[in-house]
């Protein structure tokens, strides 16, 4: 949107973690504000309209009615925590809650680059928007020992590491699909 620019490209205006985003990793959007030429976004028009704020839980008016089902439905990136990762932006600052994204982010490249196989990318963006960053701290831990982990196939490896996250997934009733809307 033309004169909406963003500093901060790991969080979004409206409780996005962009910087894990396949779209964004693949460097296909310079999300929200990243750029001339982003698409139109109805958030971005409202911000501008009082005073640019920097993100939605500073606006006096948040949660407004464009919060009421903004959960609801995915895109590239799991929209689920959408508010409750504003909550802890608020909380904790931003500062704070850009740490723990660099660290999920830092995550997520080593999953990607070290067991990807060409179709976990989805799996592997969700999981670490979904997950704590402890949770995915402590499958790096199991990931380092164990002990055949280096004679297994690279497609055994990225099962493995798949199952992982799906099984800490499950402990914590959490689906790993995006939920796209239909139609």
């Amino acid at each position: 949107m033309k004169g909406f620019n963003r500093s901060n490209q790991l969080f979004s205006l409206c409780g996005l973690n962009c910087g894990l985003c396949p779209m964004f990793l693949n460097k296909n959007c310079p999300g929200c504000g990243g750029g001339e030429g982003n698409q139109s976004c109805k958030i971005a028009r409202c911000s501008m309209e009082h005073g640019g704020v920097e993100y939605c839980f500073q606006c006096s008016e948040y949660p407004c009615e464009k919060y009421e089902h903004i959960d609801d439905f995915d895109s590239f990136i799991t929209h689920r925590n959408r508010r409750s990762d504003m909550e802890k932006a608020k909380q904790f600052g931003i500062d704070a809650y850009n740490a723990e994204q660099e660290e999920k982010a830092k995550i997520l490249e080593a999953f990607l680059l070290g067991y990807n196989d060409g179709r976990k990318k989805t799996l592997f963006c969700v999981a670490v928007n979904l997950l704590e960053l402890q949770d995915l701290q402590t499958i790096l831990g199991e990931i380092e020992r164990k002990p055949d982990m280096e004679t297994l196939t690279f497609k055994k490896k990225s099962a493995f590491v798949a199952g992982l996250l799906q099984d800490a997934a499950a402990a914590k009733n959490i689906d790993l699909k995006l939920h796209k809307k239909k139609g």
